[in-house]
C-alpha cells in the first residue's frame, strides 16, 4: 500500500465539533444561542446549538459538557450522539450532535453567545442561516 504524502493527508483532515441539542421534556423546547460576533470560520452562522471545537486528545462528551457550561451556564448530561455531518460551507468541519438534558444551573448567555432562548422544534430551523441537514430536522421535529 502506498503511503500518503503530506498534501493528501491535509486534504483528509477534519476538525471535530461537538454540539448539544438540549431538549427540555417539560416545555418540549430546544435551547439555541445567538452568536455575539461573526464566526471566523462560517461567517453566515448566526444562531447555533451550544458546543465547541475539540483539541487533539480531548474527550468528546467532556468537551461537550465543558463548552455548553461556558456558553449557557448549564450543567448537562449527554444522552448520546444523535447525528454527525460536514458542512457545505466548510467541508473540513465534522459536527457531532448530542441529545442533552439539563442537570443543573441557571440559564444565561455566556462565552460566544449574546442571547440564548428556548424554541419549539418547529422553530429551530427558522433561526439558522446556514445549512440545516434534513436528517437533523427530522430528528428534532420528532422530539415534540
Amino acid at each position: 500500500m502506498e503511503k500518503n504524502n503530506e498534501k493528501d493527508s491535509e486534504k483528509r483532515c477534519f476538525y471535530p465539533i461537538v454540539l448539544g441539542v438540549i431538549f427540555d421534556p417539560k416545555t418540549r423546547k430546544i435551547l439555541i444561542g445567538k452568536r455575539k460576533e461573526r464566526d471566523e470560520y462560517i461567517p453566515e452562522l448566526s444562531w447555533a446549538f451550544p458546543g465547541g471545537m475539540l483539541e487533539h486528545g480531548d474527550d468528546l462528551e467532556e468537551t461537550l459538557k465543558r463548552e455548553i457550561k461556558k456558553k449557557t451556564n448549564l450543567k448537562v448530561e449527554s444522552l448520546g450522539a444523535i447525528f454527525a455531518k460536514t458542512y457545505p460551507e466548510k467541508k473540513e468541519f465534522l459536527s457531532i450532535y448530542y441529545l442533552c438534558e439539563i442537570v443543573s444551573g441557571r440559564l444565561k448567555a455566556g462565552e460566544d453567545f449574546s442571547e440564548v432562548k428556548w424554541v419549539s422544534p418547529e422553530e429551530v430551523e427558522k433561526h439558522f442561516t446556514t445549512s440545516f441537514h434534513p436528517h437533523l430536522r427530522e430528528y428534532i421535529l420528532n422530539l415534540k
